[in-house]
């Protein structure tokens, strides 16, 4: 008769108990205070004084039991969210408009908004104005050449208090913050005028979404030297060595003395390939850029360039907070880009 071993089923562990989701009623025991002590100093309330050690005391009690306010619940008794959403640019954002974009986070924060980046990708136009209405949002702060009027109404509609755009242009409905993109262009071609420059290029990147600041930046050139004996060339380019080589190659042929180069990276970029081909900066081609970047000063020739001035984060964060709080007021249109000339070598 066979003989036959039964081994037993190992038993099977329990699993781990649920943890607890810490409350305010937790936090409030732990740092022997009540629930609305919690309340106000989580939520930053200014309208009611606490002591600056009770504050350090809730906040260490929330931070022991990993106690963080429930954002649904907050909306519910604001009457509305905290959330600012911030698109992302279908254009390639450079390092000044990045770094803007962070102070102007950081001072939102400061005024307890959270804000959202909502990635490129996907619908664009007033079609990516209904995928962001549908995470209510209090207020948008989106390139103005992202949306449109009825963009701003399917935000309104679904309880943005403040739409805001960012760009040359204003769009109905939405306090506008307009940067001056042609006196960009006029500038930087008049101070080459004024340098003896007669047969000035202007670069054109072919960038996707680059349009809406390259465009009325030739148109700013063009009106810099009109009724003069100067002339402006188009000169299209991709952000790329090779073709601004050939680009490089054909600049004797071009009959050009100078050029603005778009901004400090497309010049950086140019300048490079025309120094490889043996021509002088400034005596064969004068070059400026655009957005003072520190890296053009580590060139040499030092690199011209126009000094872009955006507004501080803390005033527009400001505007926000004023549009949330005044969602009736009138829309705002402020004039937000200074431009101003800084010779340098390159010129």
């Amino acid at each position: 008769m066979p003989y036959v071993m039964v081994i037993p089923n190992p038993p099977v562990p329990e699993p781990p108990a649920p943890r607890s989701v810490p409350t305010s009623a937790d936090v409030a025991r732990l740092a022997g205070v009540s629930r609305a002590t919690v309340s106000y100093v989580l939520n930053n309330t200014g309208t009611v004084r606490i002591s600056e050690p009770t504050r350090r005391r809730v906040r260490e009690a929330a931070r022991e039991l990993g106690y963080v306010p429930h954002a649904a619940a907050r909306s519910l008794r604001a009457g509305h969210s905290r959330m600012v959403l911030m698109p992302t640019p279908s254009f390639p954002a450079g390092p000044l408009y990045t770094r803007f974009l962070g102070e102007l986070q950081w001072a939102l924060g400061r005024l307890d908004y959270t804000v959202v980046h909502y990635g490129s990708a996907g619908p664009r136009g007033d079609e990516a104005a209904r995928a962001w209405a549908e995470l209510r949002p209090v207020a948008v702060l989106a390139p103005g050449s992202d949306l449109g009027p009825q963009g701003v109404e399917v935000l309104k509609r679904s309880g943005a208090r403040a739409v805001i755009t960012l760009g040359p242009e204003a769009v109905d409905g939405a306090h506008a913050l307009l940067t001056d993109q042609e006196g960009v262009g006029r500038r930087a071609t008049r101070h080459l005028y004024d340098r003896g420059c007669r047969r000035i290029g202007v670069v054109v990147p072919t960038e996707r979404g680059l349009d809406v600041f390259s465009a009325p930046r030739l148109a700013g050139a063009r009106r810099a030297v009109g009724g003069t004996d100067a002339t402006v060339t188009e000169l299209p380019l991709d952000y790329d060595e090779r073709d601004a080589a050939r680009l490089a190659a054909r600049w004797n042929a071009l009959g050009l003395d100078a050029v603005f180069a778009y901004n400090d990276e497309y010049a950086m970029l140019l300048m490079r390939a025309l120094q490889d081909e043996g021509l002088d900066i400034p005596g064969d081609a004068a070059v400026i850029g655009a957005d003072d970047l520190m890296l053009g000063r580590l060139l040499r020739p030092r690199l011209s360039t126009v000094h872009l001035e955006l507004p501080a984060g803390r005033d527009l964060a400001a505007l926000v907070d004023r549009a949330v709080h005044d969602p009736e007021a009138a829309p705002e249109r402020r004039k937000v880009l200074g431009a101003t000339v800084v010779h340098r070598g390159s010129s």
